[in-house]
């Protein structure tokens, strides 16, 4: 029967016109791939377009680069970049950020100078955001189908013919857009063409070395960052380690394993506090809840918009991170009990959409490594899914285009970071998002790194959170170089602290209060600090 479901829906993707021929394929990666190339500097000026920055005095600029790198005299693309500039007279350099994705925009980053949890450390620094190639500001940015996340999608478990195909069809459709919108920048967007252009926004700075600030994503091209240009590199904080063995398609399976496991912890969570939020007594209780209403959505959308398939996506940040728990909590008792929509509205967020980081997690997820053929795909997803029902099937629509992606993939760079400098590694034990193993390996790998880990924590990349400890190491390696010393052997960590801490809550919060926040289940579509890390 799976056999017949997915030669109908092929059939119909070919009959409708949406299976797209590949494009070129992308430039070979390596640092030989890599010609001397020299940008302009950066010309200065005020921020305009974002409010924060401008509120804080920030400097927004473009640095030109090229888009093939094979090609420097060719076409060229800009690199939105912003910066605060260190405060004190210890100047320790430049300090580039990117919060993760792919496809976040890192442009706001340049913010973390003023952090109060880096106890003054970071305003030696001149800190530098940026939007990588295809994303925010930089020029130009891919958007295939803005509406493409929207309101009662598809159910995500295909266990039936008619859900099944319409994701493929979506998944397909998705990737052709992508084909027509992005056709000369797709080939061009692996995590080494962004490695290339961090380097580029070195030497445009008139930097010999820079200071990187990874989460998530980040952290994966800080590791390509440092395996290229070793040379080129002070410091780097790397924050919810990206396992490079598992780029992409296995990370994403290993994620799914992950989450199922840390929905679980936040059940038992909502049911400690069972006097606040009446959704059971017991992790069970609270569990079949979920699930009953996820059935119940699939035809009875809660407030006419949020379907099974939005119920998920908004419960899925719980497994992210412990700040949102509260508010997770109250929207799910709200509508339990009083059929009241509101806080799950405005935790998912609304029109207008903006699909730019959905297409730039694509644009290089699908082109960094090869993915399985759909039949491949569907079939390891089935597998997954009886371990792991919570987050299987959402994380495989989620990545399925990239069993249709128009621009064929590369070689993912070996990592080797046996002439990187001393880095800081950050990871809480439970982390889902990027499971705690890839820090581990990236341990190993980076033989003068430090491990700090949060020990039994749930929250991805959460330093500039809630724990003192692990911020007070973060802001003594970016004041001194200091690392925790180094233990021997493999399969540990060097340096312990409690991690973010599990909210009390004292009486429900309101919708409004959900609302006020403005960033939404759907707004948070992508990865790092505040957003999906691999997948949503």
């Amino acid at each position: 029967m799976r056999r017949v479901v997915i030669a109908l829906a092929t059939a119909g993707l070919l009959a409708a016109g949406i299976v797209t021929a590949p494009l070129a394929q992308a430039a070979p990666t390596g640092p030989s791939a890599t010609p001397d190339f020299q940008p302009a500097p950066v010309t200065w000026g005020p921020c305009t377009t974002n409010n924060t920055l401008k509120a804080r005095g920030a400097e927004c600029g473009f640095v030109e680069v090229p888009l093939d790198y094979a090609n420097p005299k060719g076409t060229k693309i800009q690199l939105a970049v912003s910066r605060l500039k260190h405060t004190t007279t210890d100047f320790q350099g430049v300090m580039l950020v990117n919060p993760g994705g792919p496809g976040g925009s890192g442009l706001i980053y340049s913010v973390l100078r003023d952090s109060a949890t880096l106890n003054g450390a970071g305003k030696s620094y001149d800190w530098i955001g940026f939007d990588p190639r295809g994303v925010g500001s930089s020029k130009p940015a891919l958007s295939c189908i803005p509406d493409y996340a929207g309101y009662n999608r598809p159910y995500y478990i295909p266990d039936n013919p008619k859900d099944e195909a319409a994701w493929l069809k979506k998944s397909a459709s998705y990737s052709a857009a992508c084909a027509v919108k992005g056709r000369d920048l797709l080939p061009h967007l692996t995590t080494a063409d962004s490695a290339k252009d961090m380097d580029s926004i070195r030497k445009a700075l008139g930097q010999e070395q820079i200071n990187y600030y990874g989460f998530s994503y980040g952290t994966y091209l800080g590791s390509v960052y440092a395996t290229l240009f070793p040379q080129n590199l002070r410091r780097a904080v790397f924050d919810g380690v990206v396992d490079p063995r598992g780029v992409w398609e296995q990370d994403n399976y290993d994620q799914d394993i992950a989450f199922e496991r840390n929905i679980k912890i936040y059940f038992e969570w909502v049911a400690k506090y069972d006097s606040i939020y009446h959704l059971g007594t017991t992790e069970a209780a609270v569990e079949k809840q979920y699930y009953d209403q996820y059935q119940a959505l699939r035809t009875t959308p809660a407030g006419g918009q949020i379907g099974s398939s939005e119920w998920n996506d908004i419960f899925l940040q719980a497994g992210y991170y412990v700040y949102g728990w509260e508010d997770i909590a109250t929207a799910f008792s709200s509508w339990v009990n009083h059929k009241n929509a509101d806080g799950l509205i405005a935790l998912y967020g609304g029109p207008p959409f903006d699909d730019n980081g959905y297409a730039m997690y694509l644009g290089v997820q699908c082109v960094d490594a090869t993915w399985s053929s759909y039949p491949q795909f569907r079939q390891k997803n089935v597998q997954v899914y009886k371990k792991a029902p919570f987050e299987t099937w959402s994380n495989a629509w989620f990545n399925a285009p990239c069993t249709f992606w128009p621009a064929k993939a590369g070689t993912p760079v070996k990592i080797d970071g046996s002439k990187a400098p001393p880095i800081l590694l950050v990871s809480e034990t439970l982390d889902a998002a990027t499971p705690y193993s890839g820090a581990l390996e990236i341990r190993k790998q980076f033989p003068k790194s430090s491990l700090l880990e949060g020990v039994g924590g749930t929250t991805h990349a959460g330093t500039f959170g809630d724990s003192d400890c692990e911020n007070a190491v973060v802001a003594s390696y970016i004041a001194t170089g200091a690392l925790p010393k180094r233990v021997a052997g493999n399969g540990k960590s060097d340096a312990q602290c409690d991690p973010n801490p599990q909210p009390v809550p004292t009486a429900p919060a309101t919708a409004a209060s959900m609302a006020a926040t403005g960033s939404g289940a759907a707004a948070q579509a992508v990865p790092g600090s505040g957003t999906k890390a691999l997948t949503r």
